[in-house]
């Protein structure tokens, strides 16, 4: 009769414990997710030999092909596109080049095919004599009311859902994530936060040069024409390093912009990983 109690108790132990949730519900369960959740466990196990500290629980994402769309063209192009238009019906004379004079008609396919030069060109006209402040405003403002050409979504509705999952589960587990981006800093950082829960502080980007002024006797920092970093291929580790001071143990990207990231991630003696 104890036998059989012991049995029956044990039973409603067994069936009253909740099974544990899937941190990564909307990943396929593939080879990846299964690494993806074999490392985090690894590395956040105290009695594991490949156990990592919570400080040192690194984690990089870019940003655009990553987090969210880049089609047709990065959606800083896009602003771009829009700011530019905007502007040119104020002065016209501002458009003195082709690639000014195609981003100012709409003429997506003809920006997306501009090179490195001509699109720093429309960067440099749109995201300049604006304070930091001024232009993160006017980013987010941007966003409240754009719509992709595509899909007629509002961009920060087109992050992928599978991103969002890991950069929670990852959190939730300790790791600090950063977003490591060839997209312009301030640009992302109007974003960052509401879209993807990191703060302006953990968001390394392309940055541009600016000057410290005083306006109506305030001190300001103004957005120069120039660039100061662009953060993509060897700039990314270059960047890693010097704003976190650490290297990452896990590193996710989706072009060879991210390769040396992922390259200097996977490096680490320690265990690491990246895709």
């Amino acid at each position: 009769m104890r036998s059989m109690l012991a049995l029956a108790t044990a039973a409603i132990l067994i069936v009253g414990q909740p099974l544990a949730a899937d941190p990564l519900p909307s990943w396929a369960n593939t080879e990846a997710k299964t690494a993806i959740i074999d490392f985090v466990t690894r590395v956040t196990d105290p009695s594991s030999p490949d156990y990592v500290t919570p400080a040192d629980r690194i984690a990089t994402f870019d940003n655009d092909g990553t987090l969210w769309s880049e089609q047709p063209v990065y959606v800083q192009g896009l602003f771009a596109i829009d700011r530019l238009r905007e502007m040119a019906a104020e002065d016209g004379s501002i458009l003195t080049s082709d690639a000014l004079r195609a981003a100012a008609r709409g003429d997506i396919a003809a920006v997306a095919a501009v090179g490195e030069e001509e699109l720093l060109e429309i960067l440099a006209t749109t995201h300049t004599g604006l304070t930091v402040d001024a232009f993160i405003a006017e980013v987010h403002d941007w966003m409240a009311t754009a719509r992709h050409p595509e899909t007629g979504m509002a961009y920060d509705d087109m992050v992928y859902q599978p991103m969002l999952e890991l950069l929670r589960y990852l959190r939730d587990e300790g790791f600090s994530t950063w977003i490591v981006s060839g997209g312009g800093m301030h640009f992302i950082r109007a974003f960052a936060e509401e879209a993807y829960n990191i703060p302006p502080h953990q968001v390394i980007g392309t940055t541009g040069t600016a000057s410290y002024v005083i306006r109506d006797g305030l001190p300001e920092i103004l957005k120069d024409p120039g660039i100061l970093f662009i953060d993509d291929k060897a700039g990314k580790p270059l960047a890693i390093e010097a704003r976190i001071g650490k290297r990452p143990i896990l590193a996710v990207g989706n072009s060879d912009g991210d390769f040396e990231m992922l390259e200097w991630t996977t490096s680490a003696p320690r265990r690491a990983w990246a895709s």
